[in-house]
């Protein structure tokens, strides 16, 4: 069947299209290029006066895990507050900080987004988290697996193991978990708040294998450039949240010798030391450095204001911030040896001097980081703000009365403190679908999505063109996943299940005897039990497709 998408005004950065009145056309759920004046139109869409833009994409957002479990059980409240009633499509789902998964992919379609990926799997935990994004429906998934606290390589590294061994066994880690990229949080912090060290500087050794968060940083992103693994290393840097912390995060930029970084939720990253109260904005610092560092990129990790759970591996600040859960429960726990998490509800109040100064800071960090294609609309899903607020935070780019509305009502003296006022940059639709769409595609090296150009898979969003930015992103008229229509209005009228993305690097297989030994001594599981096949992973997702993506090696 060839379908037509007619007279959209199109907004595709991977093409360098701004806003041009173009037909698209869709068959077998790829967009072709036009049919020769003989073929049939088998259905036309007349999308006049239409916004028409990819599926968007989160490239970070806690969709699946452990840890997402917890906040889903600690919190009841979370979903008697928010009911999602079932449809004769949909299935009975939901929560709003921590929903469940058939209410977070209905959410996400709904939204105008068709991929989403999780960022903080554990290996021993993945089988889990697969099966749980499995159960995600509408949109596709992948993950990236947490390295730099595990035993198995902070034991390499006492050891001075050659950078070709490290190589081995992060690439053995992908082809077990099925995962798309590395992530690492708080390089070694997990594994040195067992040792009793409650903080973990950017250069001080750890009290037990007597490495550095640098060096952690150094040779696990030396060994994702050097395997050729799209998605550079995905790293949640230490002294999160901790004032004057940006010292460290510029430290950690530094880190990756030349070689490409992704710092994820850098708001939370981005913190002085200046002012009465010994915390200000750093935002302009973190911004020229980004501006000046081509090999690095950030997401935000914007917060919004209002109850959320906070959902992290990096059970160090959790540990840290437990005093401040609201309400008063919290879970902190250790992860086979190899890592751990903290889950702990919060609610970010306007009125809070720390609160309205993080929220500013990260819109000072969206603002002045100028390259958009490496600056990514994140909530970090759901520390900072559940992934439904995103409508509200593109608002807040793209109408600077708007911002500075809000900006008068929040904490006074966070108000004095921040330069937000000051700044009249506005994004544009073309920026934001770079921001949500291309970007996203690029960073992860998937090629045939974020891009409306032939061959890609027709994942399309259609917009009324609203003045409300909020309203408009909020409710798009038309959403089609694989060149299916999947919502119409805001409302669910077809379930589709999405694919995973994955990437296998080539390895030695020698590595797998050591990781035996390893795991036969020191693990409750077996090496071969975290391994997950193919097979497995399709039927984790009703039959979905994975998709995997190839690597091209660095230069050792």
């Amino acid at each position: 069947m060839l379908l037509r998408l007619a007279g959209g005004r199109v907004y595709d950065p991977a093409h360098g299209v701004n806003g041009e009145i173009r037909d698209l056309y869709v068959r077998d759920g790829r967009i072709v290029a036009a049919p020769g004046p003989d073929e049939r139109v088998d259905q036309s869409y007349d999308l006049t006066g239409r916004v028409v833009m990819a599926g968007a994409i989160d490239m970070h957002t806690h969709i699946g895990g452990g840890k997402l479990n917890i906040a889903r059980a600690m919190l009841p409240e979370d979903h008697r507050s928010d009911p999602r009633a079932r449809s004769p499509l949909t299935r009975g789902s939901c929560g709003h900080a921590a929903p469940g998964t058939f209410a977070t992919g209905y959410r996400y379609a709904e939204m105008g987004y068709t991929a989403c990926f999780e960022p903080a799997i554990l290996p021993v935990n993945a089988r889990q988290a697969h099966l749980e994004m499995g159960d995600t429906p509408m949109v596709d998934k992948g993950g990236y697996v947490m390295l730099g606290s595990d035993d198995f390589l902070l034991r390499l590294m006492a050891s001075g193991a050659e950078q070709r061994l490290i190589n081995d066994y992060v690439a053995w880690t992908l082809h077990a978990t099925r995962c798309i990229g590395i992530k690492v949080v708080n390089p070694g912090g997990i594994s040195a708040f067992k040792f009793n060290q409650r903080r973990f500087e950017l250069d001080e050794k750890h009290g037990f294998y007597g490495v550095t968060p640098r060096d952690i940083l150094r040779v696990l992103s030396r060994a994702v450039h050097e395997l050729g693994v799209p998605h550079p290393l995905h790293v949640h840097s230490s002294n999160l949240g901790l004032p004057g912390n940006a010292d460290t995060t510029l430290g950690t930029i530094q880190a990756a010798e030349g070689l490409p970084i992704h710092l994820t939720h850098i708001q939370f990253h981005s913190y002085g030391t200046e002012g009465a109260r010994k915390f200000s904005s750093a935002a302009a610092r973190i911004a020229e450095a980004i501006n000046a560092t081509p090999n690095a990129s950030c997401d935000v990790g914007q917060i919004l204001f209002g109850q959320t759970v906070t959902a992290s591996g990096d059970s160090m600040t959790q540990h840290r911030n437990s005093g401040l859960a609201s309400p008063k429960k919290f879970v902190v726990m250790d992860i086979e040896c190899d890592a751990g998490c903290g889950v702990l509800p919060f609610k970010y109040r306007d009125t809070n001097f720390v609160n309205a100064l993080q929220w500013a800071i990260g819109l000072e960090v969206f603002l002045l980081v100028t390259d958009p294609w490496r600056v990514f609309l994140t909530t970090d899903h759901p520390n900072g703000a559940p992934f439904t607020t995103y409508p509200h935070l593109i608002r807040l780019l793209m109408d600077r009365t708007f911002r500075n509305e809000r900006l008068g009502l929040v904490n006074a003296d966070a108000r004095a403190l921040s330069t937000l006022a000051s700044i009249d940059r506005e994004y544009s639709l073309y920026e934001i679908a770079i921001l949500t769409r291309a970007a996203p595609a690029r960073i992860l090296g998937i090629t045939d999505l974020g891009h409306l150009g032939t061959g890609a898979t027709a994942d399309i969003t259609v917009y009324r063109d609203e003045p409300d930015r909020e309203r408009m992103f909020s409710t798009p008229e038309y959403v089609f996943k694989d060149g299916e229509l999947i919502v119409r209005n805001g409302a669910v009228v077809k379930v589709t299940w999405g694919r995973y993305h994955t990437v296998e690097p080539a390895y030695d297989r020698g590595i797998e005897r050591r990781l035996k030994e390893h795991f036969d001594r020191y693990q409750t599981i077996r090496a071969a039990s975290l391994q997950i096949s193919r097979d497995e992973m399709a039927a984790f997702g009703h039959g979905a497709e994975v998709r995997t993506h190839p690597c091209r090696r660095g230069t050792p």
